[in-house]
């Protein structure tokens, strides 16, 4: 691969609300220039989203799991590649997250299954996978990683300025006036709690468009043991295991109805994101709203209430919310080959500017 050339990616990614496998096309080189194409969702199924669910912590089968995910990521790049017109020769590489299980920086761990070898085998496709893992031996955070991606889609938009991913856990990128100005870090929860609460109490998959958390009522002394914790008080950098937060939303909710349950649980996700603000170096003057909880209608609502300034869901600026994560691990392994940097101090708390990933090439 070329430096300044445009290089055709398929990104993967396999987020923590376990809802399945996105999938999209970009053609980019590297740097600014970004053309984003077709993408798709594939849901996982409940049987496979349980046996993935018996693996976090890095318990269980998880050579079976690794396996049968890396299998299902194969089939959705071959349907991805059909319904784009595309042959797998026609693609330079595929950026492969897999899915995490484990996730604790401090300990000088992250832990993403899925076989990058076994995919490049599958799919005829260079594969680049591990992309956590380089920063994280380094000392980083290992998370987030999408701050480069961000950075190439706002380069026309007014500055400061925020993009929050509404996944398993919220991230904020902040993008600053100047070119390298990028500060990103977790949060804290959102859509988790919520979908195990609801799945727990209810039996659904996720509060759908919020309807559950818009029926309750939010306990105020509750939502302040949460805020409590001790992640809120630190300096980003920072990162967060999916279940950072399960035992004490446990306690929390304990002897709530169900909505009042999801109410807090909603309160709880917008007043992180609101504490997030103080640790920016500048106050955005808009913030961008991409993953499944932008379409959380009581989200959306707490946030541009709390917040003060505009809050756009992604799509209003022709972004694909629902793809941006899986764009963003294309965009990355067309920089780890180009030996770009896709971590930095600011981002990830990297020692210094770092690339990163595991390359495999097929046959």
């Amino acid at each position: 691969m070329t430096t300044g050339q445009l290089h055709t990616a398929v990104g993967l990614m396999s987020g923590t609300s376990m809802d399945g496998i996105d999938a999209a096309v970009i053609r980019t080189d590297g740097e600014l220039a970004v053309e984003t194409g077709p993408a798709l969702t594939v849901p996982y199924d409940d049987g496979f989203r349980a046996r993935l669910r018996s693996v976090l912590g890095e318990r269980g089968d998880v050579a079976g799991v690794e396996a049968e995910l890396t299998d299902r990521h194969a089939e959705a790049v071959r349907r991805l590649l059909s319904a784009a017109g595309l042959a797998a020769a026609e693609v330079d590489v595929v950026g492969f997250h897999g899915h995490t299980i484990r996730h604790e920086p401090d300990k000088g761990v992250t832990r993403q299954i899925g076989d990058g070898a076994r995919l490049a085998a599958a799919l005829g496709i260079p594969v680049v996978d591990r992309l956590r893992y380089d920063d994280v031996a380094a000392g980083g955070e290992g998370a987030p990683l999408a701050p480069a991606y961000h950075r190439a889609l706002a380069g026309g938009l007014e500055r400061p300025l925020a993009v929050l991913n509404l996944g398993g856990v919220g991230n904020v990128t902040w993008i600053g006036p100047g070119e390298d100005d990028l500060l990103a870090f977790d949060t804290g929860p959102a859509n988790a709690l919520l979908d195990d609460w609801a799945r727990r109490t209810t039996g659904a998959a996720c509060d759908l468009d919020g309807r559950l958390a818009a029926a309750g009522a939010v306990d105020t002394a509750r939502l302040d043991r949460l805020m409590a914790h001790g992640y809120f008080g630190r300096r980003p950098p920072k990162s967060l295991d999916r279940d950072e937060f399960a035992a004490i939303a446990g306690a929390a909710t304990a002897g709530l109805a169900p909505a009042d349950g999801a109410a807090l649980l909603a309160a709880f996700t917008v007043a992180t994101v609101e504490r997030a603000v103080a640790w920016l170096p500048q106050p955005p003057r808009r913030w961008i709203v991409c993953g499944g909880g932008r379409r959380n209608p009581v989200l959306m609502a707490g946030l541009r209430r709390r917040l003060g300034v505009p809050v756009d869901e992604a799509g209003t600026l022709g972004w694909d919310g629902d793809a941006l994560e899986a764009q963003a691990f294309g965009y990355l392994a067309v920089r780890s080959r180009l030996g770009l940097p896709i971590s930095w101090p600011g981002t990830t708390r990297a020692p210094r500017p770092l690339s990163g990933g595991r390359l495999s090439l097929p046959g």
